[in-house]
């Protein structure tokens, strides 16, 4: 578009070849959309939901002190969580992985985005400890599975999983016991 552009306007006049007058301008076109349009394309509509979010945001902390939750969001503009969700990312521009982080004016020295994401975790570890894990759960009966699925994953104290399964809580306390050695053991086996 900036070529053509260029061309619509060139005027011989100028005493320059068209190259001259038409790189810089194309340039500055590819430069403009960057800027007004942002390097990931987002519709209009969701522009729009975003603005509307936080608009709503804004009135929620004038008029009650705090901000609304997901919960109430999706209540109050009648759409999905990750319609909200996707609406209040599209407007974050978009960051290199390689552009630096921090930079050390006193002597040069600079951290990437990539050295602060980056994680020293072992991922093949993790994903195997998850999926051995799993497979000890799924091989649980169906009120010791509840049990660990509760206390862990739905992060429920044992008084409550107590009440859930109408035993006591030294009951759960003495299952749980019981079924993380259980586990251990074949973990270890």
């Amino acid at each position: 578009m900036g070529f053509i552009k260029s061309i619509k306007r060139f005027d011989t006049n100028y005493d320059v070849k068209l190259s001259t007058y038409a790189v810089p301008y194309m340039i500055g076109e590819i430069k403009r959309y960057i800027r007004d349009d942002g390097p990931i394309k987002v519709s209009r509509g969701i522009k729009e939901l975003g603005i509307k979010i936080r608009e709503l945001q804004k009135e929620n902390i004038n008029k009650k002190g705090k901000e609304l939750t997901m919960e109430e969001l999706e209540k109050e503009l009648k759409i999905s969580k990750e319609d909200i969700s996707l609406a209040l990312e599209a407007n974050h521009t978009v960051e290199s992985i390689d552009s630096n982080y921090y930079t050390d004016n006193k002597e040069g020295n600079s951290i990437h985005l990539i050295e602060k994401i980056s994680s020293d975790k072992n991922e093949e570890e993790l994903i195997t400890n998850k999926l051995a894990i799993k497979q000890l759960i799924e091989g649980l009966d169906n009120r010791d599975k509840e049990i660990i699925l509760l206390r862990f994953y739905k992060d429920k104290t044992q008084s409550q999983v107590a009440k859930i399964l109408g035993i006591t809580q030294v009951q759960v306390s003495r299952l749980e016991r019981k079924i993380l050695d259980n586990m251990k053991m074949k973990l270890i086996s």
